[in-house]
């Protein structure tokens, strides 16, 4: 369970690949310009993370150490492959939305860093939990840096959500305030660029407030120590 828990604390937060490891920047900061496809390339992030940390695990024992790079590029590549396929078979308004970066997930330095440093050294299970979390980590920011983009630049939350979930998310739209003109630093690269750096900015601010409540407490405690040692 103590596992379980740091896992998950180093994936949604303490070494989240897109706020504290910067890794996988180019589709974050490519495709975040509407919060359907930010989570539509998050999805497949992660289902390709969670599979290639799985197969990766099951096979480590079994791959030369010469040759583990090229091999682990060929499992991610297959299940990059396997999902890019279904998107165009399912979901053809968001693939063609994707574009290029969809593929890209291939060289995504997320997905091959934890292939490498956890799970080719790693049990099935813990490989797949941090799998799970990273992918996690990895599509929140998405999420929350396509959400900050799409309101800022068109005033609007799911705009497009039928190209993901069918015709019926039509219904999903929000429109949070009306613009006739929309906020192309907030849609284009640049604005994607200062975005994230508000969240890594968030992320650390509170990471100090935090530590800051920690020594406090820590001192407190001590003080008490000494004042009841000394009477």
């Amino acid at each position: 369970m103590s596992l379980m828990k740091e896992l998950t604390l180093q994936g949604l937060w303490k070494n989240n690949p897109g706020l504290v490891q910067l890794l996988g920047l180019c589709p974050l900061l490519g495709v975040t310009n509407t919060l359907t496809n930010a989570l539509g390339l998050g999805v497949a992030t992660l289902l390709v993370l969670l599979g290639s940390n799985m197969v990766v695990s099951l096979v480590r024992a079994h791959v030369p150490n010469e040759i583990r790079i090229p091999i682990f590029v060929m499992i991610i590549a297959s299940f990059v492959t396997v999902i890019q396929l279904l998107m165009n078979a399912y979901t053809f308004g968001l693939y063609q939305s994707l574009g290029i970066f969809l593929p890209l997930i291939v060289t995504n330095c997320a997905i091959i860093g934890r292939a490498e440093a956890f799970a080719s050294k790693n049990p099935l299970l813990p490989s797949a939990i941090d799998g799970l979390m990273m992918g996690l980590g990895f599509l929140f920011v998405l999420v929350a840096l396509g959400a900050m983009r799409e309101i800022l630049g068109q005033g609007t939350l799911f705009d497009g959500a039928d190209l993901l979930l069918g015709d019926w998310a039509q219904i999903l739209r929000i429109e949070v305030f009306h613009s006739d003109n929309h906020f192309l630093l907030a849609m284009l690269p640049p604005g994607a660029f200062i975005g994230m750096g508000l969240l890594i900015a968030l992320k650390n601010s509170i990471d100090q407030r935090q530590a800051r409540k920690q020594a406090v407490a820590k001192g407190s405690i001590t003080r008490a120590r000494v004042t009841g040692a000394a009477q």
